[in-house]
């Protein structure tokens, strides 16, 4: 790759870094993870940038790309392990609102990944149907009924976290 070519790429990244670590916490809820993410993402993309740079939608390439890895992750073996137990010492909230969120990003965890995938492109990112449905490789109606599912158990969970609280 020529030096320009790098040039390009890294201030294009440099660019993005925050808002795609932020989308992927948003669908893994840890940043270690999400890390590794964007990591994976990135070096797909410098891979292909010769390419990729001439897209008109470069941004909805690299979310795709980011979405995809998400959910190779998910389908592997290792990611499917659960923590046995917790741990002793557990912080108090110090900042007002951080139980809401918490508790937001738990419900939003528990959604099946497509569900969630869903949510979040639509719902954070503001991405219109199509453009999500393009990013997941799947239809509209799907894209719609996910997020749709998805937003329903969002409510009705919250709904009954407020309830038992």
């Amino acid at each position: 790759m020529k030096r320009s070519d790098e040039a390009e790429y890294r201030d294009y990244v440099t660019a993005r870094m925050d808002v795609l670590r932020r989308t992927a916490y948003l669908l893994c809820r840890d940043w270690h993870l999400a890390d590794d993410l964007v990591s994976i993402t990135i070096t797909k993309l410098y891979r292909h940038w010769l390419r990729a740079k001439g897209m008109d939608h470069l941004d909805a390439y690299v979310r795709r790309v980011l979405f995809r890895t998400w959910l190779d992750e998910k389908e592997r073996p290792w990611r499917r392990e659960e923590p046995a137990g917790e741990m002793p010492d557990v912080a108090s909230a110090a900042a007002a609102g951080i139980e809401d969120r918490d508790g937001l990003l738990d419900l939003l965890a528990a959604l099946p990944p497509r569900q969630r995938a869903s949510v979040v492109l639509r719902m954070y990112c503001d991405l219109s149907v199509e453009s999500t449905a393009e990013i997941l490789g799947c239809s509209t109606g799907t894209v719609k009924s996910h997020t749709a599912r998805g937003l329903a158990v969002l409510r009705a969970r919250a709904v009954a976290a407020h309830v038992t609280d």
